[in-house]
């Protein structure tokens, strides 16, 4: 998780005058609105306790609809209604014969709640809430309103405060800088992945291929268009996306910043609307479009999804009925320091529910294919960028945060429970044991880690000038010794190419083509390992500058020789990966690794072997990390036969009938029984299927 995930950042943009509503309304009309609601404010703010008892005299008080159940209120007090969103929030219903929109809030703390919305001129007075037998649960029903109207819950607080709160079960939310959530109906889209969600619920993700395009769709690409910065809608995403990357070789996108956030600096990592897919780029029914094109042309959608923490934003979920609710009361725990943002209370089950409920809409109403969980290190320990005195030991007096390691337990367990296929992905960057073992065996139940280990050794062996990596071989080698201890995602994402670390190809040593070279033995490294992969946008092609959210990829780097032929090797080894299942078939097992020189430090040079289930079609990997060539060199290797070279860093991958064979000979090399001789060129790469 970045630092940029700005802290107090979304507090900026909540104190924004609420200018601009949705599309269809003018910038006049909704300050006219936000005036309302502002006047309205006040005036409840000096009348207190008192106006609410007027509001309830004058206005007669609603009867209970039924919609939501006492068997739903004990599901969701215990932590287990797993459908919660059904329930909460606003949904299009027929009550008393007349169709309309009901509204269910919970706000165990509040002294009264009102609806106010487009319908009632923001009126905090007219519109009150009936709270459920003492639940918590605050519901109404508006006969006659349709979708496309923005609204928010009043909240009455017990010193007689009013706070303006957006919906934290709502479907769709208005436009930056405007904090209303707004009606919809996710339930009209038709889906047509059928074929997608039944392959992927008889699918283990972990034995199959897994290369994963990091992508923030606010700055991939832009349309000269002054409307909303310029942003792709959905639709249009899902076009030119699916088509780049099935040209490249991707098997998965993951999306950066989708579920509602206030502001673009966060990158989506402080969040106020967690049930909506933001604004910025379309409705949630285009959203839809999004993930269906996708997956009817065979690319998965994983999603970053933050439990973590959420921002103070004055519309959000921070003190929503005037006391911490969703949140730790004592800020020890309930406040990270370093981002200024809260942390949710694990402990509290309506919290776990939200959030375990939370998981499975993105999964069972929009068909995403897996969640990968932001900061998940910050969520399990206590003292986690806190100094001493600023946390709370647990009941046993350690720094573990017992409250999450069970809700962990219990979200993995349900999600993926109810989800065959369906990827749960920890950013874990500490040494906490069985983050991918199974709860029953005191795991933490996800499908994958983030291999930040490897992230960090390997960025900083690829920076060292090539004279200097022979004393830092051990760099590229150490995470051959762990690789079977989790299900591992091997990571080059945003995080390492923003705040001055330079992108990939500036933190290449050397000038001009050196740089390109230097990078492709990386990535031919990077391939080799075990473990599924992950590359931000933008590094594939070479991008120069650091991935800045407000501006799209230089793209036009493409139309350049050095680039270009940098784009069409990751290609080429995008879809060798694919083709090959002994690059991601045992990727956290013995077998599917062999290592034929992991000492050859002085030549910074390595040699290995990865293998598939079969052992029949396995693949020798020779990489050259320093300028010189070896016009003799000589690789060891395992059986006598031939060794069909398929790529290599001057050709990219060779076509059949021009791919060059080479005949092994009898006689010890690199602890091998055999060997061959080819000429390895100066940062040369090489792969051959034997």
């Amino acid at each position: 998780m970045a630092n940029s995930k700005a802290a107090g950042s979304g507090q900026e943009a909540s104190r924004r005058k609420r200018a601009v509503s949705a599309a269809d309304r003018t910038a006049e009309t909704a300050g006219k609105k936000a005036g309302a609601a502002g006047k309205a404010s006040a005036t409840r703010r000096s009348s207190g306790k008192s106006a609410a008892r007027t509001s309830a005299k004058k206005s007669s008080k609603p009867a209970e609809t039924g919609f939501i159940t006492d068997l739903d209120r004990y599901l969701f007090g215990a932590g287990t209604h797993y459908e919660i969103f059904e329930k909460l929030g606003a949904h299009p219903k027929t009550y008393g014969g007349r169709p309309g929109y009901y509204f269910a809030v919970w706000a165990p703390h509040a002294g009264a709640v009102h609806l106010v919305g487009d319908f009632n001129s923001w009126n905090p007075e007219v519109t009150p809430m009936t709270q459920l037998a003492q639940s918590g649960i605050w519901e109404c029903f508006i006969p006659g309103m349709a979708p496309g109207e923005l609204y928010k819950f009043a909240v009455t607080t017990q010193s007689g405060k009013i706070l303006f709160k957006a919906d934290p079960y709502a479907n769709c939310a208005e436009y930056r800088p405007g904090t209303a959530s707004m009606t919809t109906d996710i339930e009209a889209y038709r889906w047509t992945d059928g074929q997608w969600m039944e392959k992927r619920s008889q699918s283990d993700p972990v034995t199959g291929p897994m290369s994963i395009y990091e992508v923030h769709l606010g700055s991939w690409r832009k349309k000269n268009r002054p409307e909303k910065d310029g942003f792709y809608t959905y639709v249009e995403a899902a076009h030119e996306l699916t088509a780049y990357v099935k040209e490249m070789g991707y098997t998965h996108v993951e999306l950066m910043g989708i579920a509602e956030h206030p502001y673009d600096g966060s990158w989506g990592y402080q969040v106020t609307g967690y049930f909506a897919p933001t604004s910025r780029y379309g409705s949630p029914s285009d959203f839809m479009y999004f993930v269906n094109y996708l997956h009817r042309h065979g690319i998965g959608v994983i999603l970053d999804w933050v439990p973590a923490h959420f921002p103070k934003d004055a519309h959000g979920l921070a003190d929503f009925d005037g006391e911490p609710l969703y949140e730790y009361a004592d800020p020890r725990k309930g406040e990270h320091p370093d981002w200024g943002t809260k942390v949710f209370d694990y402990g509290k089950n309506e919290v776990k529910d939200f959030l375990i409920s939370n998981a499975v809409f993105w999964v069972e109403k929009f068909h995403v294919d897996g969640l990968r969980v932001d900061a998940v290190a910050s969520m399990l320990y206590l003292d986690y960028g806190r100094q001493s005195g600023q946390w709370i030991p647990n009941k046993n007096g350690g720094n573990q945060n017992l409250e999450a390691i069970e809700f962990f337990k219990h979200l993995n367990t349900v999600l993926r429970g109810r989800n065959s296929g369906a990827m749960m992905i920890a950013e874990e960057s500490t040494a906490w044991p069985k983050v991918t073992d199974h709860p029953e065996v005191d795991g933490l139940g996800f499908t994958f880690k983030w291999n930040m280990g490897w992230m960090h050794d390997f960025l900083e062996y690829m920076k060292l000038d090539p004279y200097f990596r022979k004393y830092n071989h051990h760099r590229m080698t150490f995470g051959l010794t762990y690789f079977t201890s989790e299900n591992y995602i091997l990571v080059l994402s945003h995080d390492e190419v923003v705040h001055l670390k330079c992108s990939m190809i500036n933190k290449m040593p050397g000038l001009g083509k050196d740089k390109f070279s230097n990078l492709k033995a990386g990535y031919t490294f990077m391939l080799g390992h075990p473990g599924k992969k992950l590359l931000f946008m933008g590094q594939d092609f070479g991008q120069c500058h650091e991935w800045d959210e407000k501006v799209a990829l230089d793209w036009q780097l493409t139309d350049e020789e050095d680039h270009r032929d940098l784009q069409n090797y990751v290609r080429d080894l995008l879809h060798l990966y694919r083709k090959y299942p002994a690059l991601y078939q045992l990727d956290n097992d013995w077998n599917g690794f062999m290592w034929v020189n992991a000492n050859d430090g002085d030549r910074s040079i390595f040699s290995f072997i990865r293998r598939d289930e079969t052992g029949r079609k396995s693949l020798l990997f020779v990489i050259n990390f320093t300028p010189v060539a070896r016009p003799d060199y000589r690789v060891g290797v395992p059986k006598k036969g031939k060794y069909t070279r398929l790529l290599d860093s001057e050709h990219g991958a060779y076509k059949a009938p021009e791919a060059q064979s080479y005949v092994s000979v009898k006689g010890e090399c690199d602890g091998q029984p055999y060997s061959f001789a080819y000429p390895l060129p100066g940062y040369g790469t090489a792969i051959f299927r034997f």
